[in-house]
């Protein structure tokens, strides 16, 4: 049986996706909100033995593995692994696999978005002119303007273009040390501390690992230009939560563009949202209906590599 335990909100349903599943076996699809709760994960894969995660909120640990001892899969809709504990799937024989660069190019747009509506205060002076007001901010301009890219998997590489495309000079950071890479994309490979010092946009593509985890700290926002911008559509936890409301909240930095938070769905009563220099949106910069059935498909694809024998996009493999 294969099951998708967490298709909420719904892309998973009724999709062309699901249809192809239907040809492997049965398919349970569960589109409520409630595998966030590990009890309730564990109760919704029961016996299945695959898996189609579809939301990060659902987080395949060492105890969801113990309790399932029929999964022998679980296909991520998505790059980010970060919620399956990949060292114990391995241990435990279970497959993890992933759909990268499907939702590249959309990340990478939503990323410029953001980096350019805080640049150019499109939400204050939206806000302002439909309070009745005619405001005269001062913009900032990117053109000729320094962008640094940390991680330069797909996505970093097209954001890459995307700033150069608008005139930018781009600095790369890649977690391999692959300057190739970097050169390749056009940008030119620097070392952490002087992208921090010198980009005037820093924008986060990297995966969330115990190496990327609290990324940016306070020391870091204090290497950066009080006129920067941080745009961040990778994850919440590359940043440090207190230090990024400090360096916000006193103007270290000029603002923030941000899909991704540490808590998520974000609380109303969160502190980030009372921030006038920060843009947020809701971790969905890959939600275009080309990624979402592109992605979802591809993640089917890799349960149907599976179950004949020749897995693909394989993030871990089980332990022999």
């Amino acid at each position: 049986m294969i099951v998708v335990p967490d298709d909420f909100p719904s892309v998973f349903a009724a999709s062309a996706a699901h249809e192809r599943a239907k040809q492997l076996g049965e398919v349970r699809v569960y589109s409520e909100r409630g595998a966030d709760d590990e009890a309730e994960l564990i109760r919704r894969i029961g016996k299945a033995r695959v898996a189609v995660n579809i939301r990060a909120h659902a987080r395949f640990t060492d105890g969801v593995f113990i309790a399932c001892p029929t999964l022998k899969m679980v296909s991520v809709w998505g790059t980010g692994t970060d919620n399956v504990d990949l060292n114990t799937a391995g241990m435990r024989g279970v497959t993890v696999c992933n759909t990268p660069g499907v939702n590249a190019f959309a990340v990478a747009e939503h990323a410029l978005t953001l980096m350019l509506a805080v640049a150019r205060k499109i939400t204050i002076l939206d806000r302002e002119m439909r309070a009745g007001k005619w405001p005269r901010e001062m913009l900032t301009q990117l053109l000729g303007k320094t962008l640094g890219v940390f991680g330069m998997g797909t996505i970093g590489r097209r954001m890459a273009a995307l700033g150069r495309g608008i005139g930018m000079d781009v600095l790369g950071w890649s977690a391999m040390g692959d300057e190739g890479r970097i050169r390749a994309a056009g940008a030119k490979p620097c070392g952490k501390e002087e992208i921090l010092r010198r980009a005037d946009v820093v924008s986060l593509h990297l995966r969330l690992t115990s190496e990327t985890r609290g990324f940016i700290g306070k020391k870091d926002f204090g290497l950066m230009k009080p006129s920067a911008i941080l745009v961040n559509t990778g994850r919440g936890a590359l940043v440090e939560r207190d230090a990024l409301l400090a360096a916000l909240r006193e103007r270290q930095i000029m603002g923030a563009g941000l899909d991704v938070f540490h808590q998520e769905p974000l609380s109303p009563d969160d502190p980030i949202l009372t921030l006038p220099n920060v843009i947020c949106s809701p971790h969905n910069a890959g939600q275009t209906p080309e990624v979402v059935r592109d992605g979802l498909l591809r993640a089917v694809e890799n349960v149907e590599g599976f179950l004949t024998g020749k897995p693909t996009d394989v993030v871990v493999a089980p332990v022999k």
